[in-house]
């Protein structure tokens, strides 16, 4: 089997429809299992193009497949899981997946693009065929550029494949993400230094209540936390505090290391393995970040404050 991991850049619905149709219906020509995740303005753009071929295509609003970048790493492994067995011999399960990048801030566009570049190693094992678009009407240059970083080949008539001179090795990459300086714990954060992970998960619940979540998310944040503390091996020393619209959980172990750089991004498999409790951390935040340095590993776990959860709450209503 051999992925294919491509960028398509482009800035008006005509070259958004160059690029998407011809891999649409070529897939679709073939017999390979389709899906595009996009805006809901290319997605009707598209529909109308294929006419009742779109019948066929499996679809969804790109915020549809998660907020979180664990989400859509595994909303795309599942797809191939389901799909890959119906794709002829020699195909590719086809994946058109468009992000959204608009207004995120710039450690979640870090976080976003360290798992477009984890995608290289993620899916190198699968038959998929992904192409992801980045419309520079509305995303920032800085993404665009990152792009031909985090994506080994462009496609623009969403057949052909040129090579990105800039794209970088995943780990390298993804270390770079990971060097980045973690938030700096505020002087009057709840800080414990605890030797067991049972007394981490007390210290957790506890503060995490006081700061105003409720107990069944106070627990929830204890488990992500308790599941980080494993994979770096106690002792560890854990702070918490709380900043506009979220409570962050610091987690350092000194001489601790993630050696996996895309550690915790699939679901855990029949057999257990390191950093299969990663994944269950990560479902559980809004965003997690690991950084290593040559002194050890800080793993920051970030949940929504209370009034975050709140504010949340009634706008789904």
């Amino acid at each position: 089997m051999t992925s294919i991991h491509q960028a398509a850049v482009y800035g008006s619905d005509g070259r958004f429809l160059a690029m998407a149709l011809p891999f649409v219906r070529d897939g679709l020509a073939k017999g390979d299992p389709v899906m595009v995740a996009t805006t809901s303005a290319n997605l009707e753009l598209l529909g109308d193009a294929l006419g009742r071929d779109g019948r066929l295509v499996d679809y969804a609003e790109t915020a549809f497949l998660g907020r979180r970048t664990v989400e859509r790493a595994t909303a795309f492994h599942r797809y191939w899981q389901r799909r890959g067995p119906e794709a002829p011999r020699g195909g590719h399960v086809r994946i058109l997946a468009e992000p959204v990048w608009a207004g995120r801030a710039p450690a979640d566009v870090r976080a976003w693009q360290r798992m477009e570049s984890g995608l290289n190693l993620l899916l190198r094992d699968t038959n998929v065929w992904m192409i992801c678009p980045y419309d520079e009407r509305t995303a920032d240059p800085g993404v665009v550029a990152g792009a031909r970083r985090t994506h080994p080949t462009l496609s623009e008539d969403g057949v052909s494949m040129t090579p990105c001179p800039e794209y970088a090795d995943p780990a390298g990459f993804i270390g770079e993400c990971d060097s980045f300086p973690p938030l700096e714990p505020p002087g009057d954060s709840a800080v414990a230094h605890v030797e067991t992970l049972h007394a981490l998960r007390v210290f957790v619940t506890g503060h995490a209540s006081f700061m105003g979540l409720s107990h069944d998310r106070a627990k929830l944040l204890s488990v992500a936390a308790y599941e980080v503390a494993a994979l770096l091996e106690p002792p560890v020393t854990v702070r918490l505090w709380e900043r506009l619209g979220a409570i962050t959980c610091h987690v350092d172990r000194r001489g601790g290391r993630v050696a996996d750089p895309v550690a915790g991004f699939l679901p855990p498999g029949s057999v257990a393995a390191p950093g299969d409790g990663l994944w269950i951390a990560r479902q559980l935040c809004d965003r997690l970040d690991i950084h290593n340095d040559q002194g050890g590993c800080v793993i920051q776990l970030h949940v929504p404050s209370a009034r975050a959860e709140e504010s949340r709450q009634s706008r789904s209503y």
